[in-house]
């Protein structure tokens, strides 16, 4: 049993290496780090640049300035995307100014509202990470997982009653319980494309975007009809959790930092020990890149497209048992702001890579953070933040632009991870 599974894992290997073009016995030079980071960095380096034009372009300051003359016109245009860009960074991370005053005075409670802008944009990041990781996990197998919102609300929904229907377990039973049931729900939710898919070949991206209309509707029910909060006047509004089924916070109220923050990161870790270091996780990912040979090969691809698919939803219906549990307490209909479709971008962004993912979390995290303060200080419209976010994944996505833009030489080794070979719906 043990000779068969090494001959798959082998099997497996050789595929993947016939697929990429690689040779195991070759030496192998390891791209520098800066190669591996260099067409997202530039990306995101270019959407603030193409974002400051635009801020420039809708200040009246800066037409007032060239109005002037040249040179005043130049200075406010530095004026208003200064401000704009310190007004972001500083409402995402904080005053560098006031961390420094609040470490020398040695005062716990002033490190801890300086540091607060940090640490409400890792509260931002944390859905994202495991939307994120649910995206690129089913890139991985070949499956385009564009219902990572709709499982996100069902994952809520299931973690939400968990929350309140039971009562009097300690908090080391309820959240845990609470946690697994936005992740089955999640899981569920998504087998049902998976299996379509699986079954009759029937296209996920179809089937997902139906699931998500779905997934809107039977939580609008459930939270203006059986889910409804007992004296709440009609609202979507759930009844609030028990306290013994929330994600510990680490501050007190105004300080939001939890400890979901930390289960996403040990789930990244987790993906990427599955995929990277078992022979599922390699079935996976050869399935992903040429599901025929795949399947010449002796793998089972209807059960890796269903698990693959189930795993993708449990990651997504976390994101939604996160914001429940950690965050909200309780569910509405607006909980989520376009998490799961967002996750398409970061998956993107992070190469499918969990902890590109991650990386990718933070960036958004801090964009999505820094944004209200942006508006608030330098009246600069938000959407100028989702703009510049747009920026960076087209940039991502066609990276001959930003080689074309630099000057950057075409790699043969740069070759896109994500193949989406179930495109047209295919088995």
């Amino acid at each position: 049993m043990k000779n068969n599974k090494n001959d798959k894992q082998d099997l497996g290997k050789v595929i993947l290496n016939e697929i990429t073009g690689e040779d195991p016995k070759s030496p192998k030079k390891k791209k520098s780090f800066w190669k591996k980071i260099e067409i997202p960095f530039l990306a995101i380096i270019t959407g603030l640049l193409i974002g400051g034009i635009l801020i420039g372009a809708t200040s009246q300051s800066v037409y007032a300035g060239f109005a002037v003359s040249i040179w005043s016109g130049f200075a406010a245009l530095g004026k208003e995307i200064g401000t704009a860009y310190f007004s972001l960074f500083t409402g995402s991370l904080g005053n560098p100014v006031t961390i420094i005053q609040a470490l020398q005075s040695g005062n716990a409670t002033d490190i801890r509202f300086a540091l607060n802008p940090l640490l409400e944009s890792l509260v931002k990041s944390t859905p994202y990470i495991f939307a994120g990781l649910a995206c690129a996990l089913a890139f991985r197998a070949g499956l385009f997982n564009i219902g990572v919102e709709g499982q996100l609300f069902i994952g809520a929904a299931a973690a939400t009653y968990v929350g309140y229907a039971i009562k009097g377990l300690p908090s080391y039973i309820h959240m845990p319980l609470a946690i697994l049931a936005g992740a089955a729900a999640g899981a569920l939710w998504a087998i049902v494309p998976g299996l379509l898919k699986a079954w009759t070949g029937g296209h996920e991206v179809i089937n997902c975007i139906m699931m998500n209309y779905i997934a809107y509707r039977l939580t609008t029910y459930l939270l203006t009809g059986p889910m409804t909060r007992p004296g709440g006047g009609g609202m979507p509004l759930s009844p609030m959790i028990e306290k013994s089924a929330y994600i510990p916070q680490f501050f007190q109220s105004p300080i939001r930092f939890h400890l979901g923050f930390f289960i996403a990161l040990a789930f990244a870790v987790l993906v990427w020990w599955i995929l990277f270091k078992t022979t599922w996780g390699l079935n996976l990912r050869t399935v992903g890149t040429n599901p025929r040979a795949a399947k010449y090969a002796g793998l089972n691809i209807t059960k890796t497209i269903i698990v693959g698919m189930a795993m993708s939803g449990a990651l997504a219906g976390l994101a939604g048992a996160n914001e429940i549990l950690a965050v909200n307490h309780s569910m509405a209909i607006g909980l989520s702001s376009g998490y799961g479709f967002d996750s398409i971008a970061l998956a993107l962004l992070g190469n499918s890579h969990p902890f590109g993912v991650v990386l990718a979390a933070l960036l958004f995290g801090v964009l999505k953070n820094g944004a209200t303060r942006m508006m608030v200080v330098s009246s600069i419209p938000i959407d100028i933040v989702t703009i510049i976010q747009a920026l960076i994944l087209i940039f991502i996505a066609a990276p001959a632009i930003i080689r074309a833009i630099f000057h950057l030489r075409s790699s043969k080794e740069d070759t896109a991870i994500v193949t989406l070979s179930s495109w047209g719906g295919g088995k």
